[in-house]
Parts: structure tokens; C-alpha cells; sequence
């Protein structure tokens, strides 16, 4: 196999795939991938990295001096770097089928930690430094850049989550169970089950993600229409006929733009020219008006598109 083959093969698909990440994240996550693999690294310690990586960046936007304004562009960079290395954990697994659901769990929650420091440290500087256009006005209103923080966390954990699971379902039909990370809660109940409380760090992670791939089925009700359809007609994997599997796509296709605007890079560019022109507080009005309009839009579109494949799927 080919240096480019080889890199083709490290990417989940074209469909899913974001321009600036096909033209910078990836390349560089690719070449950490071959580094790593050298050295006999697993996916999940590159994960484990990325996650100390993201949280340090995230604490260095904290600081609002403009003597230690160098301190948030390190901060960035960390930011950055802890992105290629959570595209290098994915590329990696994908070369070396290094599959493991510890791994999709500690993939889902690296980004929640990140942007969990990053909040913080963007409150706490509102509080301490104040800001470029509103001063000292939450020094003495600190309620509400405290609920400005909690609603964009929230935000932002349930925009990533939508943003995932949509994405996974997309690849479902793309490439089969195989080519997706599409999960549901009576299979992971199952499993959850089966785990003893002695299996401690194993039974904790798929406590909490049971109930995150619950709340995904639970916002998405046409879907798991649609998923108990084919898999009543399919079997127990479900993956439908080549010819559905191919009008889902071209119904799914033009929403993936959308979910990549939940991810990583709008979210962060965002953060980070809040940071550099002073007004972190506008970062979290970002995140609570914009994407969340954005995921509205997202979550009915999408609905919409199930019940037409559902239909399709019967009068078929």
C-alpha cells in the first residue's frame, strides 16, 4: 500500500470529512499516526495526551493582561496541537484496527474536557480582567457570566453529541456497521449488564455512555423509527439494500456540512477571536445563539429526512 493509500485509508469518508481538516488536521494527525505507530503507541494513551494538551491550552486563555497575552497564543497552539492528535487516535485505530469502545468513549469526552477548561478559564477572566467593550461589568454581575458558561457548556455537549450521532448514521449507510460507530441503548444495556462491579473502569464509562447515546435516541424519535424498520427487515445490523442505502445518502449528504459546523473548527476559531480581540463573553453567545439555531435547524431537517426514508423504505 501507497503513503497516499494509506493515508485514504486512515479517514472515515469524503462525506464526513471537513475542508480544513482534510487540509491541515488530518495530514499532520496522519503523520502522527505513522510516528506513533512506530513506536508501538495505542490510540487511547494518544487520547489520554490530547486530553492534558487541550485542558492546559484551555487554562492559558485564562489570562487577560496584555503583558501575558503571549500565554493564550500558546494556549492556541496547545489547543490546535491536541486536535491533531485527537484526529491521530482515530487514524491510527483505523491503519491498525485498533478498535475498542473504551476508545470511542474516551474520544467523545476529550473535546468536553477541553472546552470544560476552556470555559472556565474564559469565566474567570471575564471576572478578573474584565474586558475590551464591557469593562468590569461581570465583576459586579458575576450570575450571569456564570449562567453565560453553563448554558454554552451545555450547549455544547449536546450540539458535539447531535453533531456525532448524525455523522455515525450517515456512515452507516456509507459503509455499513462496520465503517460506523452507530450505537443503541438495548445492545450497550446488554452489555452494561453483563460487566461486573469488579470490571470497575470498564462498567463506569459505559454507565454514562448509556445515557449518552440515550439522550441521543430520545432527540431523535423518526430515526429510531427508521432503525427499527431495518432492522425488522434487515436483521439485527440492519444495513439496508444498496439502492436505500444510497438514497439515504443522497437525502444526508448535503446536512453533513451542517454537522461539521457543530464540531470542532467553527466552534474554536470562534473562541479564539474572542480571545484576541478581549470579549470572551461573545464566545459563549456564539455558541448559545448561532449553533444552537444551527442545531435546531439541524435536528428538524434531519427528522424530516427519516420519515421520508421510512416511507420510502415501506413503499418499497
Amino acid at each position: 500500500m501507497t503513503l497516499k493509500e494509506e493515508y485514504q485509508a486512515s479517514l472515515k469518508s469524503s462525506d464526513t470529512e471537513e475542508w480544513f481538516d482534510l487540509h491541515f488536521h488530518r495530514p499532520l494527525g496522519f503523520l502522527w499516526a505513522k510516528f506513533f505507530a512506530k513506536l508501538g503507541v495505542s490510540p487511547n494513551a494518544i487520547t489520554v495526551a490530547s486530553i492534558f494538551m487541550g485542558v492546559a491550552g484551555g487554562i492559558l486563555l485564562y489570562f487577560g493582561e496584555r503583558e501575558l497575552a503571549w500565554l493564550n497564543w500558546i494556549g492556541m497552539l496547545l489547543i490546535t496541537w491536541a486536535d491533531t492528535f485527537d484526529s491521530a487516535d482515530g487514524q491510527l485505530a483505523r491503519l491498525t484496527q485498533q478498535y475498542s469502545r473504551m476508545g470511542r468513549i474516551l474520544d467523545g469526552v476529550s473535546g468536553d474536557f477541553w472546552f470544560a477548561a476552556i470555559s472556565f478559564a474564559l469565566v474567570f477572566r471575564e471576572l478578573d480582567f474584565g474586558d475590551s467593550l464591557l469593562g468590569n461589568y461581570f465583576s459586579s454581575h458575576e450570575w450571569q457570566i456564570w449562567a453565560l458558561g453553563i448554558a454554552s457548556g451545555i450547549s455544547h455537549a449536546l450540539q458535539a453529541a447531535m453533531a456525532d450521532y448524525y455523522r455515525q448514521f450517515h456512515l452507516f449507510f456509507l459503509k455499513g456497521q462496520q465503517g460506523s460507530e452507530l450505537d443503541s441503548t438495548s445492545k450497550l444495556r446488554e452489555q452494561y449488564n453483563q460487566l461486573e462491579w469488579g470490571a470497575f473502569w470498564r462498567k463506569v464509562p459505559m454507565f454514562f455512555y448509556l445515557g449518552y447515546t440515550r439522550n441521543q435516541e430520545r432527540m431523535t424519535p423518526n430515526m429510531q423509527r427508521l432503525r427499527a424498520a431495518l432492522t425488522e427487515r434487515y436483521g439485527e445490523d440492519g444495513v439496508p439494500s444498496q439502492d436505500f442505502r444510497d438514497y439515504f445518502r443522497s437525502l444526508s449528504l448535503p446536512l453533513m456540512k451542517y454537522t461539521n459546523i457543530l464540531t470542532f473548527n467553527t466552534r474554536i476559531i470562534a473562541c479564539f477571536i474572542a480571545v484576541l480581540i478581549d470579549m470572551p463573553w461573545l464566545y459563549f453567545a456564539f455558541e448559545i445563539v448561532v449553533l444552537n439555531i444551527l442545531l435546531i435547524y439541524m435536528i428538524c431537517r434531519h427528522e424530516h429526512i427519516c420519515k421520508k426514508a421510512l416511507q420510502y423504505l415501506k413503499s418499497h
